[in-house]
């Protein structure tokens, strides 16, 4: 995912227009009732946390599409690991106008500092295996985009990023269709007959399941679900690099390491996106 236009993309602009609408409402009533109209200011965002920054750009975006009068000037950029006292930006303007985007800008910058502060403390834990940290969809509704632009600010890959760019037959479609070989000769059918060229993953729950993957011929990659270490190791070297691998399922941080030693290639992870701890950042007029 090539991630360079997404900060003024129609569909970033549109999601910062709702979020806007849904938190000023009829208007911002506690900045028009005590600071006079007109009043101007500065605020610096504060980061009170260590791990991964990731919300500057956005925040930039966000600002400045809520009023391009106001000058934002970067001091950190996307991806550096911070600490307590940093300072990532100065935003100069309407004071009208940072207070109403104040919320917005934190709950972003936040969120997504917290998911690239996770998927980095599971990159760490894997170097020199040569393995690969994925995120999944397991992500927000309508923050897709920038969760997974986060993992990436984090070290880590995106996998497919909606139901469209990949081919990921999982144990319902398996069980709906009969079986894996049924459900890989209808894929094959259906690509064929569309015109599509999509990578085909499938996901495995046994050592069965995984060899009529193989048989298939087809498959681009399998995962191995909720597999032990013992019987990932296992079902890597049977695989034996005809295919490419991925475990998932019941991987943490204490046993991430024992997971990617087992030679596996891609370890995918909901938890980047839905269970992280958002990193502490305000924003403090100066």
């Amino acid at each position: 995912m090539n991630y360079t236009d997404l900060f003024s993309s129609p569909e970033l602009l549109s999601f910062i227009d709702a979020a806007l609408r849904e938190d000023i409402g009829s208007g911002d009533h506690s900045s028009l009732a005590s600071i006079p109209a007109g009043t101007q200011g500065k605020a610096r965002m504060i980061v009170k946390d260590e791990g991964v920054l990731a919300g500057v750009e956005l925040a930039k975006a966000v600002f400045q599409h809520a009023d391009s009068n106001l000058k934002v000037e970067a001091l950190l950029e996307d991806g550096a690991e911070v600490k307590h006292g940093d300072i990532a930006l100065h935003v100069s303007g309407s004071v009208h106008s940072i207070l109403k985007t104040e919320r917005l800008v934190l709950n972003l910058a936040q969120r997504l500092s917290g998911v690239a502060t996770t998927t980095k403390q599971c990159v760490d834990l894997v170097k020199g295996t040569g393995c690969t940290i994925l995120d999944t969809r397991k992500t927000t509704p309508g923050l897709r985009l920038l969760e997974k632009w986060a993992v990436t600010m984090g070290g880590g890959k995106n996998h497919r990023i909606g139901l469209f760019d990949m081919i990921m037959l999982k144990d319902n479609h398996v069980d709906y269709a009969g079986g894996i070989t049924a459900a890989v000769e209808r894929t094959l059918a259906y690509l064929k007959q569309h015109n599509l060229n999509l990578k085909i993953e499938v996901e495995t729950r046994n050592m069965a399941e995984v060899e009529e993957a193989l048989n298939t011929g087809a498959v681009d990659r399998i995962m191995l679900d909720n597999f032990n270490p013992a019987l990932l190791s296992e079902a890597v070297r049977f695989i034996d690099k005809r295919t490419e691998t991925e475990a998932s399922g019941g991987i943490t941080l204490k046993n991430l390491r024992e997971y990617a030693e087992t030679g596996v290639q891609f370890i995918s992870i909901g938890a980047l996106t839905h269970s992280v701890k958002s990193l502490d950042i305000s924003l403090k007029e100066f």
